[in-house]
């Protein structure tokens, strides 16, 4: 099975396999964590540098704690639109299914919207479970 995981903030193995019940143990993880800017001001602006900071940080803890527990998992940082992330890892990594682990209502971002899962299921045709970090 190969796994795609689209991840907001750092998780933890234990979240992956609550969220993807049928997780094989020799499943291929990749780790995509989109460096999203926290409001559409700072998008427009170009101010990203931040955004990709939190990514590139949120991919290698999610790596390693993933790695720790057994899991064969590698990640990069994608494109700050979470669906056009999703459409260039698929280029290289062709998942069999697809995990999207954002922010709990109330903490989501503006590019956070319920329907990413819907749309990601309808324009490529892959089943996708979806979780929430805690907090």
């Amino acid at each position: 099975m190969r796994l795609l995981v689209l991840v907001e903030e750092a998780i933890s193995a234990e979240l992956l396999r609550s969220v993807t019940s049928d997780l094989a143990p020799d499943a291929e993880v990749l780790v995509v964590a989109p460096a999203t800017t926290r409001s559409p001001l700072r998008f427009w602006v170009s101010d990203v540098d931040r955004a990709i900071e939190h990514a590139e940080r949120t991919e290698v803890e999610t790596v390693e704690r993933l790695t720790e527990a057994g899991i064969d998992a590698s990640g990069e940082v994608g494109d700050s639109e979470p669906l056009v992330a999703v459409q260039d890892a698929l280029a290289t990594f062709p998942a069999d299914r697809i995990v999207i682990v954002g922010h709990p209502e109330g903490r989501r971002d503006y590019r956070e919207d319920g329907g990413l899962a819907a749309e990601v299921r309808e324009r490529f045709g892959i089943p996708v479970d979806v979780g929430t970090v805690a907090g």
